[in-house]
């Protein structure tokens, strides 16, 4: 059939049919690049026999091969884990069937390998660490902030009355933040609650909290409400779903995550770079954990710096015998350290 056709059309017809097994395989590509999964999510409810729970869910979750980290306790849980689409959609519609958690809302992203390296399920105190453990002070079950999706965040950030507070560490906001906003200088989020009487010049201004995923400023706003600010909003789902929802807008660098990713880029309308090389002071926004376990700190890093300091924030962790090898990456599986049995 094709010899009855002229040369002319012969060649686009087998372009044609040339560009379309390019397609199919750039497809089936993507799809195996793509064929797992990072979830994000908390859920603040009440467990009983918490401990045991955490026990019990950590097999769970090693017996659909996931890896992550999950905190449980008396009030919720929190957790990031990854595996498979199959693993996490199983993994998902279990926490939905659990009448505990079914309010519980999950941040998807499509990665290229699993987030973790193993799957760590623990029993704490709070499930995110704060302090606020007194509920007839903070129950985010009964009062918080009022939510506001991302597009209702966006439309609010630039009003004249409105004050954007970031309840992030120093290392988080210190990587990425939205533009005009407020930062504290805080190492830890239970160092938040210390921080509230420099806050008391914003009381009559409208507060827009935000955090990662949410699970912070839950506890934060419902602070700022005890502490007689009446006006206080909390961004739904935090900067990972702001990022999705609203395509990041106005938020500046990148977001910090608790995975071996470390940062994920969040804006896809006016992205910019905020982080420095805390070694030389150049603009990059790649962030990394010291190489030396017994510091661990997190910095931001330029590539020469990582690869003239071996990963490590100082000389003095570079010479540190337990400095553990540079890859590039900056992420290091946790190992446990030994017990100081002078402090314990």
């Amino acid at each position: 059939m094709l010899s009855q056709l002229g040369n002319k059309s012969v060649y686009y017809i087998k372009y044609f049919l040339y560009f379309c097994n390019i397609k199919r395989r750039l497809q089936r590509y993507q799809l195996i690049m793509t064929q797992f999964q990072t979830l994000l999510y908390y859920c603040y409810s009440p467990i009983a026999e918490a401990e045991q729970f955490a026990t019990d869910h950590l097999a769970f979750c090693k017996s659909l091969n996931l890896t992550g980290r999950i905190i449980v306790a008396e009030e919720g849980l929190n957790g990031t884990v990854s595996g498979t689409k199959a693993s996490c959609e199983a993994y998902m519609a279990a926490i939905h069937e659990d009448p505990r958690f079914a309010k519980t809302e999950f941040k998807i992203d499509d990665v290229t390998e699993p987030s973790f390296i193993k799957m760590h399920c623990r029993y704490k105190s709070e499930i995110v660490h704060s302090g606020l453990r007194d509920k007839t002070i903070i129950d985010p079950n009964k009062k918080t902030g009022k939510h506001l999706e991302p597009e209702e965040f966006k439309n609010m950030i630039n009003d004249e009355d409105v004050i954007v507070l970031d309840v992030r560490s120093n290392y988080e906001h210190n990587l990425g933040r939205f533009k005009n906003a407020i930062t504290l200088d805080i190492e830890n989020f239970r160092d938040f609650p210390e921080k509230i009487n420099e806050l008391a010049k914003y009381k009559d201004k409208k507060i827009l909290t935000y955090c990662t995923g949410g699970i912070k400023c839950e506890k934060a706003s419902a602070l700022l409400l005890h502490h007689g600010f009446n006006d206080v909003y909390q961004l739904h789902g935090g900067i990972i779903k702001y990022g999705k929802e609203a395509k990041g807008e106005d938020f500046e660098g990148k977001c910090y995550v608790f995975d071996n990713r470390i940062a994920v880029d969040v804006n896809s309308v006016n992205p910019t770079v905020v982080s420095k090389c805390y070694n030389c002071g150049t603009v990059t926004p790649k962030m990394i954990n010291c190489a030396n376990p017994e510091c661990n700190e997190h910095v931001t890093q330029c590539d020469d710096c990582g690869e003239k300091m071996q990963g490590c924030c100082s000389d003095a962790c570079i010479t540190n015998p337990r400095r553990r090898p540079y890859d590039g990456t900056g992420y290091y599986v946790k190992v446990p350290q030994p017990v100081k049995m002078s402090m314990k």
